[in-house]
């Protein structure tokens, strides 16, 4: 299933329907996608109200693959407008450890180049890991 930015997609799962939108599509990693609130009983009428949501975990998550290969069960809903603060490739950061398994310095990764920082600062902390996670691994971090 080929999904493209802006896309609203409605996962099915045992704690009801989660929501997501597909930020960016990178042509070496799967969609990033950031969740759009908690678990809902049904599905909501307004998809632009729905991407309002700000808070959302950003992720590179293979959407389109897991539901095509029916691992999970979802379905494209419609398109939204992705929230300007949202529009901008998000960074992802990634730890580098030494021998000892101590955090030696952190990657940072914007979707084109990597620059390194030996110590994040608050905003750091907060920005998602570079990582395909799993579609039941996003979904756990949403509960």
């Amino acid at each position: 299933m080929k999904l493209l930015p802006g896309d609203i997609v409605e996962l099915d799962t045992p704690a009801g329907f989660a929501y997501v939108q597909v930020t960016h599509n990178h042509p070496s990693y799967p969609e990033v996608v950031r969740s759009l609130g908690k678990f809902q009983k049904s599905r909501p009428t307004d998809l632009n109200g729905l991407a309002s949501f700000s808070h959302g975990i950003k992720a590179m998550v293979p959407l389109g693959s897991s539901i095509e290969l029916g691992r999970i069960k979802g379905c494209r809903v419609g398109t939204a407008t992705i929230p300007e603060k949202h529009r901008a490739f998000p960074t992802f950061r990634m730890e580098i450890r030494d021998k000892k398994g101590e955090v030696a310095y952190w990657w940072l990764w914007d979707g084109e180049g990597l620059k390194y920082v030996t110590e994040l600062d608050e905003d750091g902390i907060n920005l998602p890991l570079r990582e395909v996670m799993s579609v039941d691994r996003f979904l756990q971090l949403n509960t």
